[in-house]
């Protein structure tokens, strides 16, 4: 380079302000936001190529925000009920010879907000919902939320401890017992407006009490959550096949909490890590590598299983209340029910990214079609017009 051109180049430079060095905003370059655990997606699941035409909600971009208290991080660190729920019950009607003494999770609903009443499906517990509920309550904050062991399932206890009487009559008898029960419990002068909410088994239960009528104008509507009679049928054949594929135990809570999730069974670790510890329990048995066990056999459920779906799709189109109902796919729909879409009769929501457990793995999308569905059915929001004879003595002309 000649003299006039490094003259000319520092010239140039020297006209150049020179930049002050802020640590600060190096700082802010060099940090990394925390990763979000979300669940995997499920693109490839043979629900979705037959979802065409359904409503499917929008994405969000904080799809599943931890609950205060829980631990952070992709732990398999079990999260306490106490994280969701206000209060577990125990509640037994000593009136009912060989009554069970069933356990639930309460978060009691604000002045005159709505309860959704949650059951689960078999070998579930209450816990299974939750997060759904805990969504729920980020949208609508005056709902309460009860969710129930059935027998022989969770902390809810039986006389022989068996896991007999699951006709699917007792089991929604159980249900009505639970809400009354809940209410003289916490001394509520009238039950709150009413959302049944059911996944599977608990689908069958929610409809078999709504027909039944035994909550009479209480009840707004109830939900099914992924269970129609055809394909529940259908699916009972590979049941058997379903358990023994399973693992018989797990060496450590961890350990099943870990299967569920990569087995895609549960597709949202959060979920998993609230659900799953009420669903295994610690054997005595010395020496054995696998001591958490199922807590409840399925197997000896299977006398009860046709009983449980059969006829649910005709219950559920005639029952009185809102009706709603969530699946994972439109080929599990019958043709009974297809028919009475058609027709209007109930609102349908497609999540063809879930798997079986809807609630848990999208719960957040979950509570936000429930909240909706509460909002439609809402009475508290409807101004009736005066009576009549309410005009004629205030001296109105009418």
């Amino acid at each position: 380079m000649s003299d006039l051109q490094k003259a000319w180049a520092k010239n140039r430079l020297s006209a150049i302000p020179a930049e002050s060095f802020d640590e600060r905003e190096e700082d802010e370059v060099d940090h990394i936001p925390e990763i979000l655990d979300h669940p995997d997606d499920d693109s490839s699941s043979a629900s979705s190529a037959s979802s065409t035409g359904t409503v499917i909600p929008s994405p969000s971009h904080n799809l599943f925000a931890r609950p205060l208290g829980a631990p952070r991080g992709r732990s398999l660190q079990q999260i306490p009920w106490t994280t969701y729920f206000q209060r577990e019950l125990f509640l037994h009607d000593p009136s009912i010879a060989g009554s069970p003494t069933i356990h639930a999770y309460l978060t009691c609903p604000v002045e005159k907000g709505p309860l959704f009443v949650m059951h689960h499906g078999a070998g579930s517990s209450g816990l299974s919902f939750a997060v759904v509920g805990d969504e729920i309550r980020k949208r609508l904050p005056s709902a309460g939320i009860l969710s129930l062991d059935a027998r022989g399932h969770g902390s809810t206890t039986t006389r022989n401890n068996q896991a007999n009487g699951l006709g699917l009559e007792t089991l929604a008898s159980d249900l009505l017992s639970v809400i009354l029960l809940t209410q003289r419990e916490m001394k509520w002068p009238e039950l709150p407006p009413i959302i049944l909410v059911g996944h599977s088994l608990g689908g069958a239960v929610v409809t078999e009490l709504a027909k039944t009528g035994g909550l009479g104008s209480a009840l707004l509507g109830y939900a099914v959550l992924d269970v129609v009679e055809g394909s529940a049928i259908d699916a009972l054949q590979s049941m058997q096949t379903y358990l023994s594929s399973r693992p018989a135990g797990f060496p450590t809570l961890e350990a099943g909490i870990d299967w569920h999730i990569r087995s895609r069974t549960i597709r949202n670790s959060l979920s998993a890590r609230t659900s799953v510890p009420a669903l295994l329990t610690l054997s005595n048995e010395a020496g054995d590598p696998r001591p958490w066990k199922w807590r409840t056999d399925l197997g000896a459920t299977q006398p009860f299983w046709e009983n449980w779906f059969v006829g649910l799709s005709k219950k559920f189109l005639n029952a009185r209340g809102g009706k709603l109902l969530l699946l994972a796919g439109t080929d599990r729909l019958d043709t009974e029910l297809t028919i009475g879409q058609m027709q209007g009769k109930y609102a349908l929501q497609v999540f063809p990214e879930a798997g079986h457990f809807i609630h848990e793995d999208l719960p957040e999308k979950t509570a936000i079609s429930l909240v909706d569905f509460h909002k439609r059915n809402d009475r508290s929001a409807l101004v009736l017009p005066p009576k009549v004879s309410d005009l004629l003595k205030q001296g109105k002309k009418v």
